[in-house]
């Protein structure tokens, strides 16, 4: 579905280049969880952006096989504090021009599917992290994306909480079928979740390695095989 051919970004800070990233090349297979596994600072959430359109490469291409229809999830919510829990969802929809008897059923079904009853007419701040993260990942799913991205969307929750969005997530790329992008600094996270993942270096963020997932789901977290990954990956960075 996607193919990333040579792209660097380079940034200008007070008159001094800095290279984000540099020649990155991938593919990304069509229904595919795709994972970007590296340190903070490797240009992870930048290469995010552009895939987003959000940021323009240095140069470098991006290929799109098929129209991306794209949902971005944020590491800090990006909730719209002035709004409620049914109005940030409804938000993306409302902007399109979708008519309000459509946005009030779309944002119902999302409401029950999220696990967000009786939280309709909160605002964010009345919510708990995990709450918030329920909320923009409901939002990004209003517009019926093809493609998801998100941006370390559980670094920031307590383990017993991203346990249970991790979960979420995965029950949702089951069930709508779609091509999913995450980049995290969590290797346990990345083996969890990934059909395949990519390992990039410190900054300028290069590929290192691209690796199949080859453990069966459902993932056992606690299984030999996990843990006989896992060392692979960390040997992998190390090296």
């Amino acid at each position: 579905m996607l193919n990333v051919q040579n792209l660097t970004k380079i940034f200008t800070l007070d008159k001094q280049k800095i290279t984000a990233i540099e020649n990155v090349n991938f593919t990304v297979e069509t229904g595919e969880f795709f994972t970007l596994l590296g340190p903070s600072g490797c240009g992870k959430s930048t290469l995010l952006r552009i895939l987003a359109n959000v940021e323009k490469p240095t140069s470098g291409k991006i290929e799109w096989t098929d129209h991306p229809n794209i949902g971005f999830v944020f590491q800090n919510y990006a909730l719209f504090p002035y709004l409620t829990t049914f109005e940030n969802i409804a938000f993306g929809l409302k902007m399109q021009g979708v008519n309000a008897r459509k946005r009030h059923e779309t944002v119902k079904e999302l409401i029950k599917e999220m696990g967000l009853e009786g939280f309709e007419d909160k605002h964010p701040k009345e919510l708990s992290g995990g709450m918030k993260q329920r909320v923009g990942i409901a939002r990004s799913l209003a517009i019926d994306p093809n493609v998801l991205l998100l941006d370390e969307p559980f670094s920031s929750l307590d383990e017993f909480t991203a346990e249970s969005l991790r979960k979420l997530l995965l029950s949702i790329w089951h069930k709508r079928n779609m091509t999913i992008i995450l980049i995290t600094h969590l290797i346990r996270e990345a083996l969890e979740l990934s059909d395949r993942i990519t390992v990039m270096t410190h900054s300028p963020g290069t590929i290192e390695k691209i690796l199949d997932n080859t453990l069966k789901r459902p993932r056992n977290v606690r299984s030999p095989d996990f843990f006989a990954m896992e060392d692979r990956l960390v040997k992998l960075i190390k090296d």
